[in-house]
């Protein structure tokens, strides 16, 4: 079996369609330690900071910020380290993420 495609998603999004095996009621219990947030309200802030259209912040970059949910500029900019953002764009990013801290 070959991957056709790989799509970045967050950690709530696995929660939501992990199944109710026995291993997806394991894998469930170990990211519950460290998710914020439910599906529905992950995939919104998915979609507001995609709509953001940020040319450097790609899928993977949002999905970490979804996870961590970082609240200041120094937060952001551990969670996407490869990225160099200019203060518009953390204060762009921060002002979602506040609204859904």
């Amino acid at each position: 079996m070959a991957v056709k495609e790989e799509t970045p998603i967050t950690m709530a999004e696995v929660v939501a369609m992990a199944g109710n095996s026995e291993k997806a009621e394991t894998i469930k219990k170990f990211i519950k330690g460290f998710n914020k947030m439910d599906v529905k309200k992950a995939k919104e802030m998915k979609a507001e900071l995609k709509a953001l259209d940020l040319i450097r912040l790609k899928d993977e970059h949002i999905v970490k910020i979804v996870d961590f949910m970082p609240t200041d500029a120094s937060e952001l900019n551990k969670v996407v380290i490869e990225v160099s953002l200019d203060s518009d764009e953390v204060n762009k990013i921060l002002e979602v993420t506040k609204k859904f801290g």
